[in-house]
């Protein structure tokens, strides 16, 4: 590697973009350019379309160590 400083000055700034439908996001609904949008992705997560994966192996691991402490 070099110590040689990077010229950023031909860097464009980034702009940041609406999470719902890509257009610039506007500082009043950040990170969204509209109530319209940001009213979406709270229909989304109030009907629970995110979701967070769960591994069924987590469940298998918890019902076996359930059936044997009630064995004991």
């Amino acid at each position: 590697m070099s110590n040689e400083p990077i010229d950023l000055s031909a860097a464009k700034p980034r702009r940041a973009t609406c999470a719902i439908c890509g257009k610039p996001q506007i500082p009043q609904f950040k990170p969204f350019c509209s109530s319209r949008c940001a009213d979406i992705d709270l229909g989304r997560w109030l009907n629970e379309s995110y979701r967070v994966p769960v591994a069924a192996a987590d469940e298998d691991a918890e019902e076996a160590t359930e059936k044997s402490a009630r064995e004991d």
